[in-house]
């Protein structure tokens, strides 16, 4: 079978997949949201937390719950990394330095975990366990808590209220996340993930120097790390270390982990506000984004300019050869257009444009599917502007699910926009233009540029992934793509609940003829240009210097 068709396969068998999932888990998880009844154990959460699930929140006490709840993860696994050296189970290792600690503090509780640090080297099992693990379990939670929000705005009518965090949080973790990460683990160990809690061991010499190794609970880190779209692996090499991603079907399966929940979030939209159709339209953008850029990666990939790629049958270096460049296409697209920042490959080392669709999808807002909750959030916030443009152009005020989009709305839809290139962008140029900063990088040129805006992109999506090149454990990048995550992951969610608040407030219009159709492939179109117009816009000049550069010079 010839490379370029298994990667074709590939694709199919996951699309088929997730066809099968998409509507049961989607409309559990409506169910789950809309349930009035608490399990048990929740009911002894809540007792234990000192919160009331059935008071309804406005918006601004549902922020406060989100980011109360979130300063509370940075604190704890700041001062449990800080405490490691004293902690049982810390294998040896030494207790994190400050500006790290607070980087991955940060990078987890964000949902970004990005790591300026070498896993197995670094972190104790309980560090990654009691840590790092249930980081991957909340922060993932809270992200869907806050899209149900968002839905119950455009689902709600004249109360302003948008459910209680706590018990959104509490449920997606329990009935959710907790259940499939379970079975997630299961099919990983018996595929040949390990899962224990061992010691450090020496497993020979390399070039004089003695090998080590040590295991951890990584199946049940690794289900949690790709369903939840968090990212961060229990070792350097991340899902191209054989120990969490040891065959092509473990491969192929752990993509399947990153799309599953983003992917059923919009049936979830969809049962929420009354109308399947709607999700369906939200579900067609994701999918035409996310299919195009598969197309668009694997043919960059598979491109044969000079011998040595002709030889290999594609761009080889840095990938895994028993993934082959049509996984690992999969897996690069997979991870850069959701929030995981996962790698079974190493991005730095793609084509020059292979590189560039890399950092094009994060710098889409990381909306096809998206990051877990995330994602369904940002594209909804992009479907209030594609309808805001559609009034524009027919000159009718704008209408979405029934609410009007006036200048309130689509002023908290702008500068959700326009936190994370602003971000990006500023801490980009000043990494550039400050002499120290500039050492970190392993390249010159346009793919050492490129690196350091990879970097940021990464931090402020709240992806986590990384060009391999760029040294960031300093404490410049420490720092600044630490507040980088915190703001990017957090001043968003502001302007989302913000928005949900004013819409839940609003009484539904009615349908007439002049209404716009967002149930129709018209609007899937529109939506899907809005999208990639407003990315080319911002970040184009940045792109131009970095990886499109580099692409068309080789």
């Amino acid at each position: 079978m010839s490379p370029v068709l298994s990667g074709v396969l590939q694709m199919l068998a996951l699309v088929a997949a997730l066809a099968l999932a998409h509507l049961p888990l989607g409309t559990w998880m409506a169910r789950v949201y809309s349930s009035r009844t608490h399990w048990r154990v929740e009911k002894w959460i809540y007792k234990g937390i000192g919160a009331d699930p059935d008071t309804a929140m406005r918006w601004p006490a549902y922020l406060r719950g989100v980011l109360a709840f979130s300063l509370a993860g940075v604190l704890f696994l700041y001062l449990l990394q800080r405490l490691q050296g004293i902690l049982p189970g810390s294998l040896g290792f030494v207790s994190i330095d400050p500006d790290q600690a607070f980087n991955t503090a940060a990078s987890f509780v964000s949902n970004t975990n990005w790591q300026s640090y070498y896993g197995e080297q670094a972190m104790g099992h309980v560090v990654q366990t009691a840590g790092l693990a249930v980081q991957n379990f909340v922060s993932a939670a809270v992200g869907i808590a806050v899209a149900v929000a968002l839905v119950r705005g455009f689902a709600g009518s004249r109360t302003g209220e948008l459910g209680n965090f706590w018990a959104d949080l509490v449920r997606g973790v329990v009935r959710v996340l907790v259940p499939l990460a379970a079975v997630g683990a299961v099919v990983l160990v018996a595929c040949g993930v390990v899962q224990n809690f061992s010691g450090i061991h020496e497993v020979g010499q390399f070039l004089g120097a003695p090998q080590q190794w040590n295991g951890g609970a990584v199946a049940s880190q690794e289900a949690i790390k790709e369903l939840g779209t968090n990212g961060g692996g229990y070792f350097n090499a991340n899902s191209a270390h054989p120990f969490e991603n040891p065959t092509p079907f473990t491969n192929l399966f752990e993509i399947f982990l990153i799309l599953l929940i983003p992917v059923s979030l919009t049936r979830t939209f969809g049962v929420m506000t009354g109308s399947v159709r709607q999700g369906y339209a939200i579900l067609g953008a994701m999918a035409t984004i996310w299919l195009s850029f598969t197309a668009l990666m694997m043919w960059t990939e598979f491109a044969h300019h000079g011998p040595a790629l002709q030889a290999a049958g594609g761009a080889t270096e840095g990938k895994e050869l028993r993934f082959g460049i049509g996984g690992s296409s999969l897996f690069a697209v997979s991870t850069t257009l959701t929030s995981t920042g996962a790698v079974d490959s190493f991005h730095s080392s793609f084509t020059g444009l292979g590189g560039g669709i890399t950092m094009l999808g994060m710098m889409l807002g990381e909306i096809a599917p998206g990051g877990v909750g995330s994602g369904l959030y940002g594209m909804l916030i992009m479907a209030v502007v594609a309808v805001f443009i559609a009034g524009l152009m027919v000159g009718r005020t704008p209408e979405y699910l029934g609410k009007k989009i006036g200048s309130r709305e689509i002023k908290y839809a702008a500068c959700y926009i326009l936190i994370t290139p602003a971000l990006v962008l500023t801490l980009t140029a000043a990494a550039v233009v400050l002499p120290t900063p500039g050492d970190s990088t392993t390249n010159s040129g346009a793919h050492g540029f490129s690196e350091i805006l990879y970097a940021y992109t990464s931090a402020s999506n709240n992806n986590g992934s990384a060009f391999a090149g760029l040294n960031a454990d300093t404490q410049w990048f420490n720092t600044t793509l630490g507040l980088a995550m915190l703001l990017g992951r957090f001043l968003p969610m502001v302007f989302v609940l913000a928005l949900a608040g004013s819409l839940a407030e609003q009484r539904p219009v009615p349908v007439t003829a002049g209404t716009l159709r967002t149930e129709k492939p018209l609007f899937t179109g529109l939506l899907v240009g809005a999208v990639l117009i407003i990315a080319g816009l911002t970040y184009f000049p940045a792109l131009a210097l970095g990886p499109l550069a580099e692409g068309l010079a080789s």
